[in-house]
């Protein structure tokens, strides 16, 4: 019985699938927008709120503690010079999932994970 166990699998073994999350959460990060499937979505997003908090904190072990998770040093940067003073009076929330169809392939459903109040290019 699986009572209580949070999380999702993706069909990945541990290492694996910590190694797709990272990688996703710095693509969003950097890109503010990514597209893949509602499950990875889901799981992409309890990181990405984390990172969010961690650069509202601002301080040099919450630093540290993001670069642990995300890949690129730059894109830290981001996370702590542009997007967390973007969302210094939002408690929260900071992600949306947008569903947009099923893909082609194999029929698996897609989603984009994008941050709310993103600036928006013309």
């Amino acid at each position: 019985m699986r009572h209580n166990k949070s999380g999702r699998k993706l069909g990945r073994n541990s290492s694996h699938r910590k190694a797709m999350l990272r990688n996703m959460v710095t693509s969003l990060i950097d890109n503010e927008r990514i597209t893949t499937t509602d499950a990875r979505a889901k799981e992409v997003r309890k990181i990405a709120e984390k990172m969010i908090t961690l650069g509202k904190r601002g301080d040099l072990h919450a630093r540290r503690q993001a670069l642990s998770v995300i890949f690129d040093k730059a894109v830290v940067a981001k996370l702590f010079e542009r997007l967390a003073p973007r969302y210094e009076n939002r408690a929260g929330g900071y992600t949306r999932i947008i569903k947009v169809g099923n893909r082609l392939g194999d029929n698996a459903s897609v989603s984009i994970i994008e941050f709310v109040d993103q600036e928006q290019s013309a």
